[in-house]
């Protein structure tokens, strides 16, 4: 789909060009009509009036910004204002300045500063800064639904905000190391900002349980974290795809037959756990549209396996 062309820059207007069934989709149509790879912008790209003709002739179809919008908010594809890299630092910032209102910024900044570096690091593509926000947000509508953080409900916040802190996706890596040196890494800083001890084990002990992901029935914390977590699996088909698409990018280092081997183990892995969400929120809400997901991608072609 292409909008108007409306959108000033460099001494020209501009559309947007978008797909509501899939990002290849959209990079394909590119491809073919010879519009620059720097021209895509998270889930759109910027095209000139100059080409608008002619890729109205090779098949994209003209419609309202309002109608481009709509369609892509409906796909799941869209990447709102707040997801963005400039939005979503402020807004980081402000969350973590909260876990601590009795540190000064000097203690507090320079931690926060580290750590959004390690969260933007080039490699990733969905461990990012995007799913940092994701997981803390989840964390705070499981709270607001009632369910229980266990006994030190700012442990599962900073849990979130150092379990993926040190991710490296490299095959070369003994599986969990990653989760191993993230829980260690906030063992070492946190103290810098006056965590009490237990709070500081509370919170290593979360973030090695991202690695199995299976906290036992009285892990109320552990439950929160999970789901919040795991949450992406539920999501529309459209972000889910663009979740798949991130992880893979992620483990660009891996050959395609070994990511696809990883890949179907961990589906069989999530698919085997009954139900995959822990907390009463989290079944209600993400069980169902997750297994479906799950499901579809072990079985994309009517019944064929993940290949």
């Amino acid at each position: 789909m292409i909008d108007p062309a409306r959108w000033p820059a460099y001494g020209t207007v501009f559309s947007h060009l978008v797909s509501d069934e899939s990002l290849e989709e959209l990079h394909a149509f590119a491809r073919a009509t010879g519009i620059a790879p720097n021209a895509f912008d998270g889930d759109h790209y910027d095209v000139p009036v100059s080409m608008y003709e002619d890729l109205v002739a090779a098949g994209a179809q003209e419609v309202s910004g309002s109608e481009l919008v709509r369609r892509l908010v409906k796909s799941g594809l869209r990447i709102t204002a707040a997801e963005r890299s400039s939005k979503l630092e402020k807004i980081l910032h402000q969350r973590f300045s909260r876990l601590f209102p009795s540190t000064s910024e000097l203690e507090r900044d320079p931690i926060c500063d580290a750590l959004l570096e390690r969260w933007d690091e080039d490699h990733r593509h969905y461990h990012d800064l995007t799913h940092l926000m994701s997981v803390l947000k989840n964390i705070e509508y499981l709270e607001r639904q009632g369910e229980s953080m266990g006994p030190f409900p700012r442990a599962v916040k900073l849990a979130a905000w150092f379990h993926d802190a040190i991710y490296r996706a490299d095959p070369m890596h003994p599986p969990g190391q990653d989760e191993e040196d993230s829980a260690r890494l906030a063992e070492r800083v946190l103290p810098e900002l006056g965590v009490p001890g237990p709070e500081i084990l509370e919170t290593g002990r979360l973030i090695r349980l991202t690695f199995t992901h299976d906290p036992i029935e009285e892990d109320s914390g552990g439950k929160v974290l999970i789901d919040a977590d795991l949450e992406v699996l539920a999501r529309s088909s459209g972000a889910y795809q663009r979740y798949r698409d991130g992880v893979r990018k992620d483990f660009q280092k891996v050959s395609d037959e070994d990511f696809v081997a990883g890949r179907e183990k961990f589906i069989r892995g999530m698919l085997a756990q009954n139900p995959i969400f822990n907390t009463h929120t989290g079944r209600k809400r993400w069980e169902r549209p997750a297994r479906r997901n799950l499901m579809s991608e072990l079985y994309p072609r009517r019944g064929k396996p993940l290949s």
